[in-house]
């Protein structure tokens, strides 16, 4: 088995596919590994399928937004959250672990979200007025050579770079921020967050250490007018699933153990939006 803190650090987002097709026991793997990812930590159920694309269905990939920079990508992972408090924090929980696991076969793959519910691809999947389609995702062979809209979007989403701890990581209030020598055990389950794919990088979320130093409280820093983009899906929320997926997936390798809970009595921070607590 891969260490998990090695893939996560091993991801890229990648647009750019050889025509090589993936092996039959890697697509197995994967279908296998689909099937068995159903739920979020916050109860809610998902469902993806890998699916095949036509030529036709491909350039409808393309068509929607940025994503006419996907090129040579046929074998997609589609997913599916139905409308609920906390569905889009499951769905990007849970899809992420789908990306991590094709980054562990060696295969490439790229966060795709946004308008799909209304797409041809929605239909053929059997969408209902209840579900949505929050993200697809393109999975194969990295390209050697990434095309010039590949460099330049990655340029622009500012790939290479994160926002440094002390913006993101703070020891209990926003007054404080966390360093790393501070932070023990939880280094190296913080920097797998700190370094986690966000929708245009915007990197949302905030963390606060709670008294005990074992208990991290998890909120949702906005960028304004973001979510107005996507009628009915947040990719901040989304976001959130897949902060909450590497910090988990790390915090178990070093030896922690899994424990997420809503407080009640959370505080209450201006301009921040209150997600989900971790409690060793």
């Amino acid at each position: 088995m891969s260490s998990i803190v090695d893939i996560i650090e091993q991801r890229i987002s990648v647009r750019t596919y050889t025509n090589k097709p993936v092996e039959e026991e890697k697509v197995d793997q994967i279908i296998e590994f689909l099937n068995s990812n159903v739920k979020g930590p916050f109860g809610n159920k998902v469902k993806f399928q890998l699916m095949n694309l036509t030529d036709a269905d491909s350039e409808e990939v393309k068509a929607l937004g940025t994503y006419g920079v996907i090129r040579n990508a046929y074998l997609y992972i589609v997913g599916i959250a139905k409308k609920a408090d906390k569905a889009m924090e499951d769905f990007g929980y849970c899809m992420e672990k789908n990306i991590l696991k094709a980054t562990e076969l060696g295969l490439g793959t790229c966060w795709l979200g946004g308008t799909f519910s209304r797409s041809n691809l929605a239909q053929k999947i059997g969408l209902s007025t209840k579900e949505l389609m929050p993200a697809i995702a393109p999975v194969g062979y990295p390209g050697d050579k990434k095309s010039f809209a590949d460099k330049t979007l990655r340029l622009l989403a500012k790939s290479k770079h994160r926002k440094p701890w002390e913006e993101i990581f703070f020891d209990g209030d926003m007054n404080s921020s966390l360093s790393k020598n501070s932070a023990g055990q939880y280094q190296v389950p913080l920097e797998c967050v700190r370094i986690a794919p966000s929708a245009s990088n915007q990197q949302p979320w905030r963390i606060i250490r709670g008294e005990s130093g074992k208990d991290f409280h998890f909120y949702l820093k906005r960028t304004k007018g973001y979510n107005k983009l996507f009628q009915g899906i947040s990719l901040q929320n989304i976001d959130m699933g897949i902060a909450m997926c590497h910090f988990e997936l790390a915090a178990k390798e070093v030896g922690l153990k899994e424990n997420w809970n809503t407080k009640k009595d959370a505080l209450t921070i201006e301009g921040l939006v209150y997600i989900v607590s971790w409690q060793e």
